[in-house]
């Protein structure tokens, strides 16, 4: 009875789903079928089952209950759970210090081009600012995107592209066309925390590989697709979320290898490409979109206010996609959000802000590194680009608890375990470089850090 109920709750079977056959159903819960006859009429006399005769057993069409993804697996401490983590970077307030955060600072955007974008966009035509937008989103901008494809070696058509109204929306678009409940899915470990969290919404099974200065570990990469037979594999490109590695050409090759020979999907989120001084292996490049699907947005490098993202996949792939994206937001993202960032990326200014932000970056990058270098505080790998820190705290010390601490002090950290499918990051911290300017962190970091650990 509490497998059946487990099977419900977490939506591996909803309502007027077919239980197993009493004969599978004993052999598999290794019992008799007397035992699963009994379970089935006590739950048939609860309500939560019913037969049919000659069919067998079904859920009943008032068994669900509403999906509270807190619930979907066991409650983790709240300093290392993604979505309290993610609510407190979100609704921290306009004073709060924000070390753990996964953006940049406003004063760091584009604010002029943004404006005169904004200028440009409002003597449009009514119809841009009124009217729905189209179900693939600008024209203009996909030839944008696939102008950028080009210049890396990545042939595609328009048809290849879609516009969403986020990146995050592109990863939950391909989640719900690929996978089913139950699904396998294979993650970095560590890796982005929201990745889990949009994963558990969809009611299936996460699997970490262990993430290397060089990439995934290849050896551990191929036993599991081997002997989890995953649906999906979803990881960053370029500069990778929390640690800031890059894969090697030879790891490259190897992942894409291996999720060829066991029909794997790769799902590669190259958000963070363009901090990068210049291009490392690119799973979608190398395959070509045959079973790579490339996803991006602007969040990072334009503003996480005006959102927009994009997926590049297959022709057909694209058109099922597409429908979905109709089903669930009745026609693709905002025209003002996809016309606005287009008016950006057309000019120079766009190229000349990125330059700019990965000149500022690295400055910031070596200071950071430095300050917390004399609190014994060590970067795991200097990054390439981007704007993080994966670094280990000194032995013995907890992140999570840091973490706490600090947030009594209004200060937002993201300890290493919110981002680990095995629990096993307590050692390590995600700083964001951009956002550690004000001395107050440092100094809170070294109290908590002193409270946690008195010197002798």
């Amino acid at each position: 009875m509490a497998a059946v109920r487990s099977k419900i709750s977490s939506r591996a079977l909803s309502s007027e789903d077919r239980l197993p056959s009493i004969r599978s159903f004993a052999t598999s819960m290794g019992v008799s079928p007397s035992t699963v006859v009994e379970a089935y009429d006590r739950l048939a006399a609860e309500g939560l089952i019913r037969a049919r005769r000659g069919s067998g057993f079904y859920v009943a069409g008032n068994a669900m209950t509403p999906l509270a993804l807190a619930e979907t697996e066991p409650r983790r401490d709240r300093a290392v759970d993604p979505f309290w983590v993610s609510r407190q970077s979100l609704d921290a307030a306009s004073t709060a210090l924000k070390p753990g955060c996964g953006w940049l600072p406003a004063d760091w955007m584009p604010h002029i081009a943004l404006r005169r974008a904004m200028r440009t966009l409002a003597r449009a035509e009514d119809a841009m600012l009124a009217d729905y937008g189209s179900t693939r989103g600008s024209l203009r901008l996909r030839r944008l995107l696939l102008g950028r494809f080009a210049e890396e070696g990545l042939e595609t058509s328009p048809d290849q592209i879609m516009l969403t109204g986020s990146g995050t929306q592109a990863i939950d678009l391909v989640c719900r066309f690929l996978l089913r409940s139950g699904d396998t899915v294979v993650v970095d470990d560590p890796c982005y925390f929201n990745f889990q969290a949009l994963l558990r919404a969809h009611q299936v099974r996460i699997v970490g590989v262990p993430y290397t200065p060089s990439g995934p570990d290849a050896d551990v990469f191929e036993s599991i697709m081997a002997t989890e037979r995953p649906r999906l594999y979803i990881t960053n490109s370029a500069l990778h979320n929390p640690t800031g590695a890059t894969p090697s050409p030879q790891n490259a090759y190897r992942i894409l290898s291996a999720a060829a020979a066991h029909d794997v999907t790769i799902v590669e989120d190259e958000i963070f490409a363009d901090f990068e001084p210049e291009p490392s292996p690119r799973l979608a490049i190398l395959d070509g979109l045959n079973r790579v699907i490339r996803i991006g947005s602007f969040s990072k490098t334009l503003s996480a206010s005006i959102r927009c993202g994009y997926i590049a996949a297959r022709k057909d792939w694209i058109e099922g996609l597409t429908d979905l994206q109709v089903a669930t937001c009745f026609g693709g993202p905002s025209p003002i959000a996809t016309e606005l960032i287009a008016e950006v990326l057309s000019g120079g200014s766009y190229r000349k802000h990125m330059e700019e932000l990965r000149k500022r970056l690295s400055r910031a990058r070596r200071e950071m590194a430095t300050r917390l270098d004399n609190l014994g505080i060590k970067p795991w790998v200097m990054p390439r680009g981007g704007f993080y820190l994966w670094c280990r705290l000194p032995e013995d010390h907890d992140s999570a608890t840091l973490a706490r601490t600090l947030l009594e002090e209004n200060v937002v950290l993201a300890p290493g375990n919110v981002f680990s499918i095995s629990q096993m990051a307590a050692p390590f911290i995600r700083f964001n470089v951009a956002q550690t300017g004000d001395p107050r962190i440092l100094s809170s970091l070294k109290r908590a850090m002193q409270i946690q650990h008195p010197s002798p």
